[in-house]
């Protein structure tokens, strides 16, 4: 899975959000997503990155072996 395709399949689970995905050892492994989104409003971090999380949950058990999060509501 290539980090377009992370920060595509973010945007599509959060419609609106802002996703900025950072592959710092420019592995396609260890992703870092920053998310702004309106809908996190309200919501802790914890539920925040759950929400994340849920759009990414097949490839994180298959593609993705490190997921770094941070978010702020837009």
């Amino acid at each position: 899975m290539t980090v377009q395709e992370i920060q595509e399949k973010i945007q599509a689970g959060l419609p609106g959000s802002e996703v900025e995905i950072q592959d710092p050892y420019n592995d396609g492994v260890h992703i870092k997503a920053i998310v702004k989104f309106s809908g996190f409003a309200g919501k802790s971090i914890v539920e925040q990155h759950r929400m994340v999380y849920a759009t990414l949950k097949h490839e994180l058990k298959a593609e993705v072996h490190a997921l770094g999060l941070e978010t702020k509501v837009s």
